[in-house]
């Protein structure tokens, strides 16, 4: 039957119940048992036998089958199914049955039982039709391959698929747990602005807004960095938020315009104790959400047990890209560059190229869990310089799977060196994502903020490793996507 067919005879189903005087969309159900819950506490019931314990449960009808005076329906909720059983003689107003659809939410009151072919049920003695579906739900052996209209249609694809579900309960076990690591190692969760004068914490293309209030243009946070470093000024020595950050770049696999993340700040700190502590965390995480530390991602065994390997940049492209870019020119590394086929549009420095050659050529290698160090100072303005080279920053990037997960340094906590570098970066032409100059920021570092150790980690692209899915599409409920046509 075409769907137009099928949602006609919802309508007529709806108009039946509503001339028998029922309204089919009431206010509330007291639901008191689950299907979860119910089949464990009578897994042991044997076929044909009954109870004399009476329930009330509720949720969306999946199956309907009828046999004369006699309906079966399946009733799908939060946690699981559980078969309904409607009979003549023992459910009252069983004749309103026929109008029941797959895809209406149902509530039934009665008592529980086996049947003879094992199926644990629930004898009705009422029903109550709590929402009336008007469209008819995909052929259940066919679902919806579809993988646009999954991501468009995100609530069909959830009652269609159920496993889909269990990736989000473990994305907010995964949250969960994230808050609960730095919480106890005495992080304060805090809130920052998503709209901001000034954007920054990150070299990224932000979006653009306008305030009318104030007849000013504002952006959506590109990070929160500069305001959680404002609280270490204001002497919170460890804070931590749980944001959604804007970006306006491309979107591929690990990318979305909108995407959530971490960012955490100690206090007299510096980037060693933020690995160890982000290495530390991920392991915590891994153990709750997983129950182990060695995850398999699309067939690759990954460890993600502490410590993770630890390896400069220029250690890394000369070990595993067997590049020696101490004593390599900008021509040689550029012509690197080029045979990866990437377009270079950072200026053509040292250690821009450093950064390029590694981007470009040995990320992508990183699969067992590794923090990258000591980037090129050219990278960021908001970092240390590091103590043994002046050309390099104390920075670290962790890597998994091929993919940054997360960025940190040694926060830079000099007002006049900080201006200057933001001031340095405005004059780079080429940098087409550059940091602006934050001068409410500036003015709050010129009253001191302590040494300090800060780390930003993408939750969305830990929770693909750890749950073993192939996009951040399928991670986030509703998935920035193509404007349809």
């Amino acid at each position: 039957m075409a769907v137009e067919d099928l949602r006609k005879s919802k309508l007529s189903n709806r108009e039946s119940l509503e001339k028998a005087g029922i309204n089919p969309y009431p206010y509330r159900f007291a639901k008191n048992a689950d299907a979860a819950s119910l089949q464990e506490k009578y897994a042991k019931l044997k076929p044909g036998k009954e109870t004399k314990d009476s329930y009330a449960v509720a949720g969306r009808v999946t199956a309907v089958r009828g046999l004369g005076k006699i309906s079966f329906l399946d009733l799908m909720d939060g946690t699981g199914k559980i078969q309904a059983v409607l009979r003549k003689g023992n459910t009252r107003g069983i004749e309103n049955a026929r109008f029941v659809d797959i895809g209406d939410f149902l509530g039934v009151k009665g008592a529980i039982f086996r049947t003879q072919r094992g199926e644990l049920s629930l004898l009705g003695t009422s029903f109550e039709m709590l929402s009336k579906s008007l469209m008819p739900l995909p052929d259940k052996w066919h679902g919806l391959k579809d993988i646009e209209v999954r991501y468009r249609q995100r609530a069909l694809d959830l009652i269609m698929q159920p496993e889909n579900k269990a990736v989000f309960i473990e994305r907010s076990k995964v949250i969960d747990t994230l808050r609960e690591s730095l919480k106890t190692r005495g992080f304060l969760e805090v809130e920052t602005p998503l709209l901001q004068p000034v954007y920054g914490g990150a070299n990224a293309e932000p979006f653009k807004t306008h305030a009318n209030a104030w007849d000013t243009d504002l952006y959506l946070s590109i990070s929160p960095e500069l305001y959680l470093k404002r609280l270490l000024v204001a002497g919170y020595e460890r804070v931590f938020t749980v944001c959604k950050n804007f970006r306006n770049e491309d979107v591929d696999k690990t990318h979305n315009p909108e995407f959530t993340m971490t960012e955490f700040y100690q206090a007299y700190a510096d980037y060693n104790d933020m690995m160890k502590i982000t290495e530390s965390i991920v392991e915590e995480i891994a153990k709750k959400v997983v129950g182990k530390t060695k995850i398999d991602y699309q067939g690759t065994k990954i460890e993600l047990k502490a410590p993770w390997k630890r390896m400069t940049m220029i250690e890394a492209l000369k070990k595993i890209g067997h590049f020696d870019v101490e004593s390599m020119g900008e021509k040689e590394m550029l012509a690197e560059i080029d045979k990866t086929g990437a377009k270079f549009e950072k200026p053509e420095t040292w250690g821009w190229l450093v950064n390029g050659l590694f981007e470009t050529t040995i990320e992508e290698k990183l699969v067992q869990p590794t923090f990258i160090t000591d980037h090129p100072k050219e990278t960021t303005p908001l970092c240390k310089e590091n103590r043994k080279d002046q050309r390099l920053v104390e920075r670290f990037e962790p890597y998994i799977n091929g993919w940054e997960i997360g960025n940190g340094y040694s926060e830079l906590n000099d007002p006049i060196k900080q201006r200057a570098l933001f001031e340095e970066q405005e004059t780079q032409t080429k940098l087409k994502e550059k940091h602006p100059k934050d001068s409410a920021f500036l003015d709050a570092l010129e009253f001191g903020m302590p040494p300090a150790g800060g780390m930003g980690i993408g939750i969305d692209r830990l929770v693909i490793l750890l749950t073993n899915q192939k996009t951040i599409k399928d991670v986030i409920f509703f998935p920035q996507l193509r404007p349809e046509k």
